[in-house]
Formats: C-alpha cells, structure tokens, sequence
C-alpha cells in the first residue's frame, strides 16, 4: 500500500539542501567512523586516531571537512584540539544507519538492471 503524500507535508526546499550537504559531507566511511566516536562527547584528535587507526593526517583531514560543513566545531587547549558535534541531526542519522539492514551492493548483480537516465532536476528521464 502507498501512502498519498499531501502537499501539506512537503519538505522546505532550504531544508533538503541542507538535508543534502550533511548526507553528502557524512558520506564517507571515515568520516561516519568519527561522528561515532564524537557522540558520545567532546574527543582530542589523538583519542580519534587511536580509535579509527587512521593517521593523524587522514583524520584532521576528514575532521576539516566535517568542520568547514558545520557538522563539528574545535576548540584548542593547549597543544591539542577537541572536537565536538554541532549538528544537531547527526545521532538521528547514524541511529537510523544502526537501524538500517543495508544489503551488501557487492553481492547483488546487476549487470542485466536496466540503466535510468535522470534530468537536471533529478526526474527519470
């Protein structure tokens, strides 16, 4: 059964963008890795490595990236700099990706799925 979507429950246009930069900054294995461990509070990036065994290059690198989006804020102390999450939304996302079963794309073929081309305005084209 499809539910009938009234034009009273359309989404803000503002709000999709925004919607779409956070999913597009937090697209990143990385970079999703890091949100976790930043919520459960404020983490200095030598905590960050040790836990997501990357380099300290690879994770300020990526925590720029969550920075410049808004996604997280730093502070300095001294030598070292803590990260917090600012995005307000970001325990909801990673939530619904706890609560997701995501199939393995790597297991599926689709060598015989038809291609569909889109439009400018993301229509089925």
């Amino acid at each position: 059964m499809v539910a009938e979507i009234s034009a009273t429950s359309r989404i803000d246009s503002r709000i999709l963008e925004r919607a779409a930069r956070v999913i597009r900054v937090i697209g990143h294995p990385l970079r999703l890795r890091l949100l976790e461990e930043l919520e459960g509070g404020e983490r200095h990036v030598s905590e960050l490595v040790e836990t997501t065994g990357a380099s300290q290059a690879i994770v300020s690198q990526q925590l720029g990236i969550l920075r410049s989006e808004g996604v997280v804020d730093a502070r300095r102390d001294g030598p070292r700099v803590y990260y917090r999450v600012i995005e307000p939304k970001v325990s909801m996302i990673l939530e619904c990706i706890r609560q997701c079963d995501i199939p393995d794309l790597t297991v599926i073929d689709l060598t015989d799925a038809p291609l569909v081309d889109y439009t400018e305005d993301g229509a089925p084209g």
